[in-house]
């Protein structure tokens, strides 16, 4: 059973930073290509940050390039989002993804509040 679990979220000012994480159970995560997407609220979900399964360079939305940062760390079989300069509009739930043997997998997400 393949499950991933994203923890990190919370609530911050504009400005401020959180850190994302992603954990896997089921699967060996360093096998696979993995990102991150997220859903505000009334919208569409939206691509944030793919990374390859070997930690090669990594792709952004254009709404986050420059401020976020996602990383793996394949002994841990973990997944990482930097999130600097935060925004309002990052509001939002975020979710950690993989494909696998083309089967989509999604995490719970985790809420990401930007707000004064």
């Amino acid at each position: 059973q393949v499950q991933l679990v994203e923890s990190g979220g919370g609530l911050v000012q504009p400005g401020e930073s959180l850190k994302l994480s992603c954990v896997a159970s089921g699967i060996t995560l360093r096998n696979w290509p993995m990102g991150w997407y997220r859903r505000a609220p009334g919208k569409e979900r939206e691509w944030v940050a793919t990374v390859n399964s070997r930690g090669g360079p990594a792709n952004y939305g254009d709404s986050v390039q420059g401020r976020f940062t996602i990383s793996r760390d394949n002994t841990f079989d973990l997944l990482y989002l930097q999130m600097n300069n935060l925004k309002p509009e990052d509001t939002a739930t975020y979710y950690c993804h993989t494909l696998v043997s083309n089967r989509d997998y999604w995490g719970q997400g985790t809420q990401v509040t930007v707000s004064s």
